[in-house]
């Protein structure tokens, strides 16, 4: 083998990533993770009438869906108490010890009940039962055991019994609650999809994500206007122009006619191109050098749609006009940004 060779022969000897090797700490991961998605996959099988049962309870529901549960099953609860209310299910978690000691008076006889025990034993859970009974609230349950006290009392039942715990001593909630989440979260997009429930009405109820910026934040809300909106009158001389872009800090100012209508736009872009094509800007008026029409946008669109044309045109500012094309506000780039729009 040549000098070169050798070299060559090292060099991958040093850079070759090592073949991966397994854990017992990543045995376990794994073992866990495919035990979990066993008890996620058994039940689509098991899906049956109890299911749209329980959605048709729901979806003739006047009041809203309080969900209980004790323990883990508790913690379950209320996360599927909050998908319900974020995808157009109205809908609480009660703790089912307070609601033994008071707090049964935040249900209503209009109100459906989802109920979540695996056992379906759960003392503070089933010492609901003749309270729900009486008031003539239907009760969702949600189980392990469709045999239980509090599935055999229920108007409907969900079956989320698995075969075993991904604990190792089968004792440990993991497998169920997993498969508890997982099936209340297939109730919420079941009840999402028969509602025609839409982005638009997501956005309403996540007003402060991100998703909610985009679908409803209008340009009104983002606008400079009043003293911040940058204007020059037509037949201005250059010089103004510049200095009111320098003053209100959006890289750009109105045109405006007699009428106050907007003839055009002069921008930091436009200031480029005539100091290419202009030696001497002294004798010039903002009319000569500005750009006719000019993009601009009404007011009430939203500010998702001012980022397209943003985006299309390759600029960074518009200029609002109300119904009279008379300039109202200016938008910068910057503002989408800092409102979380882009």
């Amino acid at each position: 083998m040549s000098e070169t060779q050798q070299r060559a022969t090292i060099i991958a000897m040093t850079t070759d990533t090592p073949p991966t090797r397994s854990s017992p700490l990543r045995d376990s991961a794994r073992r866990t993770l495919q035990l979990e998605q066993q008890a996620i996959t058994a039940l689509v099988e098991r899906l049956d009438e109890g299911f749209d049962r329980a959605c048709e309870l729901i979806l003739a529901c006047r009041g809203r869906v309080v969900v209980t549960g004790m323990g883990k099953s508790g913690h379950i609860a209320g996360k599927v108490a909050a998908t319900l209310a974020s995808t157009g299910t109205p809908a609480f978690f009660v703790h089912p010890g307070e609601a033994s000691h008071g707090d049964l008076g935040m249900i209503t006889p209009g109100d459906v009940v989802l109920a979540l025990s695996n056992s379906g034993e759960t003392a503070e859970v089933t010492a609901l039962l003749p309270l729900l009974k009486r008031m003539g609230t239907p009760l969702i349950s949600m189980t392990g055991r469709p045999g239980s006290t509090l599935a055999r009392h229920a108007d409907a039942h969900l079956d989320a019994a698995v075969d075993r715990e991904a604990c190792p001593l089968d004792l440990a909630p993991t497998s169920s609650t997993t498969a508890s989440l997982a099936l209340g979260d297939a109730l919420a997009v079941a009840l999402l999809e028969s509602r025609g429930f839409t982005a638009e009405d997501f956005a309403r109820s996540h007003p402060g994500g991100s998703l909610g910026k985009r679908l409803l934040l209008r340009v009104a809300d983002l606008m400079h206007q009043g003293s911040r909106l940058p204007s020059v009158p037509l037949g201005s001389p250059l010089r103004d122009a510049l200095l009111e872009i320098t003053r209100q800090g959006l890289g750009f100012t109105c045109v405006v006619d007699v009428d106050g209508r907007l003839s055009g736009v002069y921008t930091d872009g436009d200031l480029r191109r005539t100091l290419d094509q202009h030696s001497d800007l002294s004798g010039l008026r903002v009319d000569d050098v500005m750009t006719r029409p000019g993009k601009r946008v009404a007011a009430d669109i939203l500010a998702a749609e001012a980022v397209r044309i943003m985006e299309d045109n390759r600029i960074t500012a518009l200029a609002v006009v109300d119904d009279d094309d008379r300039p109202v506000g200016a938008l910068h780039m910057h503002d989408l940004l800092a409102s979380g729009v882009i």
